[in-house]
């Protein structure tokens, strides 16, 4: 890559919160049932009741992030690998398949990868479902997928180009290409990024 890119390994376990939660539970009783309308949190910060406690997912995130330099760090392309988590309930499905769409109102390309073989979830059919692409989902019965998207647009159309490869469980893992600008690309080789790894970490397969 240029030397004006960087990639950086982002995980979060768990979500993205960070938060007392025995903390956050006081501070709420401390408002009763609507009497009180502030709290003050041991740090001396007063904090306002909410209107609604909404319920939420925080998927866990193994993510490779590209970052240019250029006029300050920003955030050019992702690589997504798929866990477990991301998978086993529809509102963690869904909170991924927005979290890919974002890259795509963006304009940001990236790259999702799954081999998780416990759950038969299609994280890329969501992604097509959610953007209302239907006819471009992978077949249902497709496990082991990994895929790249590139946002384009040319003159005055908007367009995803999109590479699918589709494996089975003792296959090389797929190439694909990512791209971080209008034509640069590098061609990454997940399978000996994945054999690398493993003698990096002692892992026998």
């Amino acid at each position: 890559m240029p030397e004006s890119l960087f990639a950086e390994p982002t995980v979060h376990v768990g979500g993205q919160m960070q938060i007392d939660v025995a903390t956050f539970e006081d501070s709420l009783r401390a408002f009763g049932n609507g009497a009180a309308t502030t709290a003050t949190l041991p740090q001396g910060v007063a904090v306002l009741a909410p209107t609604w406690v909404v319920p939420a997912v925080f998927p866990d995130t193994y993510s490779v992030h590209v970052m240019t330099t250029e006029g300050g760090p920003r955030l050019v392309a992702a690589i997504e690998l798929i866990s477990p988590s991301n998978k086993d309930r529809p509102e963690s499905r869904r909170a991924f398949a927005v979290k890919c769409a974002n890259f795509v109102a963006q304009s940001i390309p990236f790259i999702i990868i799954d081999i998780v073989t416990s759950r038969s979830a299609n994280l890329h059919n969501e992604i097509m479902e959610l953007m209302r692409h239907t006819d471009f989902r992978l077949e249902t019965a497709t496990i082991q997928y990994a895929v790249a998207y590139r946002p384009v647009r040319r003159e005055s159309k908007e367009e995803i180009e999109v590479w699918a490869k589709t494996f089975e469980a003792g296959d090389h893992l797929p190439n694909l290409p990512l791209y971080f600008g209008a034509e640069q690309a590098v061609m990454l080789n997940f399978e000996e990024t994945y054999q690398e790894t493993c003698s990096r970490l002692r892992i026998v397969e």
